[in-house]
């Protein structure tokens, strides 16, 4: 091990609360990944409820791994240190399981990354029976995981608070039953401990063996046949927690070295009643679900132990029932994710003490837009919330806007940067704040089927955009990197012949190049409509959306 390297995730451990130490004897071990960084994996809820949720159960000893900063990758290479865990300092390939937490596409290489470091073989064929199993789970996993499943033992579809638990047990009791016939070192024959708990594995709802399925494809390229083996199941059905206040999900570690620095999360409701067209967190997390107040009373009773910044999370934290008898409770400082544009919302401001930035998402510049991805507020809504908000005294108010919408035209465009100088006129002092993102298509959402806008028609609007506030005193404009947005767009339609670009992708991170070394056409992905009867890489879910229902909706919000 480099002393460089373990001096540095020393000096993390010594700054957190909450980390969680066991001896490993005798338990199952598992090595929990964050496909990102440090910085970047303590500042995802989902991750540290995971962390949490397995190092509960006394016959595991969960610990953490991340992708190393860009200035340690070439240190680790250079002296030929794995990735380990920063709770023991183990080397990632000699646990039991090692499992990865993905939230977002463009981490899908790092996936690659990680395990070229760690010495662990990209796909389960050229593994033996002395790596770890490898498992996954997370939301980009639930509605497409067919880009990244290669390279995974199984994957967890949905909310995996139940079918986790319900693996462990499994894999727990298959360990209690000898192999017959016995393993002996170096066996390569077919009935191995880890291809008994794939075999059983696919009777438990929710549980993914991607290598159980074989893909057909068309001279077009388009899927034509998806067969299922080992009585694996035709459909798998998406998990979900139907009582929320029973989630173990909540935040495990304290750190300062994490986006919302010392701050203790916790998740108040799940899913959003809005369902926005182009929005998959409306779709995926369907039916919304709700935490009761007590349930959160208890959880911030216990985070104040640990923290004195509390943030409340959740997709539409206006239209949570309990909000403001949970802002209302004394010496926590609360900080809550975008609000919606309405009355309640600025009430909702007055509530935050000394807080100084609000979010919130008119998405679209226009109300024929907004029409179009089913963003039911209006223009009156936006700017009234506006007003309220700054006259609240908010000195940040950051607005989210999203270009290269289905339907888009150039009045569309315009009309974001009238709307940003109409709430630039309500208060002198405060600043503006855009966020722009590329529109990309997500799964099991009605703009599925519909292709990216091309990067130079995306870089022109941008263009116009910021020209048109340059000289607008108080007003900043971010967006993201329209490149990679065509990434993630790739990354989120994609099929398993996406996976030789991410193998490729170890070494480099021109996405471009690799695509053209492994053959593959993005823009087959990427700037395609696809029709009703294609078969989708994503259609063995079932996550109980009604794909006729997307498509009525789809055609229905294009002729607006």
């Amino acid at each position: 091990m480099n002393r460089k390297l373990v001096e540095k995730v020393k000096a993390l451990l010594s700054k957190e609360k909450g980390t969680i130490f066991k001896d490993p004897g005798g338990r199952i071990s598992i090595c929990l990944v964050y496909p990102n960084t440090y910085h970047v994996g303590m500042s995802n809820l989902g991750f540290q409820g995971i962390y949490g949720l397995l190092n509960k159960r006394d016959d595991v000893v969960c610990e953490r791994a991340f992708l190393p900063d860009d200035s340690d990758i070439e240190v680790y290479r250079r002296t030929n240190t794995p990735v380990f865990s920063i709770e023991s300092g183990r080397p990632i390939d000699r646990f039991d399981i090692v499992a990865f937490s993905v939230s977002f596409e463009n981490d899908y290489p790092n996936i690659l990354k990680i395990l070229d470091l760690a010495k662990i073989p990209p796909i389960p064929s050229k593994r033996n029976e002395y790596h770890p199993l490898l498992i996954a789970g997370g939301v980009c996993l639930s509605f497409n995981p067919e880009p990244i499943a290669p390279a995974f033992d199984v994957v967890f579809v949905g909310e995996a608070e139940e079918s986790l638990n319900e693996f462990l047990d499994m894999y727990r009791d298959r360990l209690k039953i000898p192999l017959n016939p016995p393993l002996l070192k170096g066996d390569v024959r077919e009935i191995t401990f880890k291809n008994e708990i794939k075999r059983e594995a696919v009777y438990l709802e929710g549980v993914y063996v991607p290598e159980f399925y074989s893909i057909r494809y068309d001279a077009d390229g388009k899927i034509i046949e998806r067969v299922a083996e080992n009585n694996a199941p035709d459909v798998i059905k998406r998990r979900y927690l139907k009582d929320l206040s029973a989630s173990p999900i909540t935040t495990a570690i304290v750190t300062p070295e994490s986006e919302f620095s010392g701050m203790y999360l916790i998740e108040a409701m799940r899913g959003c009643p809005w369902n926005c067209r182009f929005c998959l967190v409306g779709h995926i997390y369907d039916p919304p679900r709700k935490k009761s107040l007590e349930s959160i009373r208890a959880e911030i009773a216990s985070a104040k132990k640990v923290a004195s910044r509390i943030g409340v999370v959740g997709p539409s934290l206006t239209d949570y029932p309990h909000i403001k008898d949970i802002l209302c409770i004394d010496d926590v400082a609360f900080s809550i994710t975008s609000l919606r544009a309405s009355e309640k919302s600025a009430e909702l401001v007055g509530l935050l003490k000394g807080h100084k930035s609000v979010s919130i998402a008119p998405e679209a510049g226009t109300e024929r837009m907004r029409k179009i991805i089913n963003k039911r507020i209006t223009g009156k809504d936006i700017l009234d919330t506006a007003k309220l908000i700054l006259d609240a005294g908010i000195e940040n108010l950051r607005l989210y806007f999203m270009i290269g919408l289905p339907a888009e035209t150039t009045e569309d465009i315009a009309g974001i940067v009238e709307l940003v100088k109409k709430v630039r006129g309500l208060a002198v002092r405060s600043s503006i704040i855009l966020s722009i993102s590329a529109f990309v298509p997500k799964p099991f959402t009605p703009f599925q089927w519909r292709s990216m806008e091309p990067l130079d028609s995306v870089k022109e609007k941008l263009h116009f955009i910021k020209k048109a506030l340059r000289n607008l005193k108080g007003v900043k404009v971010f967006h993201d990197v329209p490149k990679y947005a065509r990434m993630q767009g790739m990354f989120s339609v994609g099929d398993r012949r996406i996976f030789s670009v991410l193998e490729l992708m170890a070494d480099t991170d021109d996405w471009g190049k690799a695509c053209s070394a492994a053959g593959v056409d993005r823009d087959f992905y990427i700037f395609r409509n696809k029709d009703f009867g294609e078969l989708l890489p994503w259609d063995f879910i079932d996550t109980g959306i009604s794909k006729q229902k997307l498509w009525d909706e789809y055609t229905g919000a294009l002729s607006l």
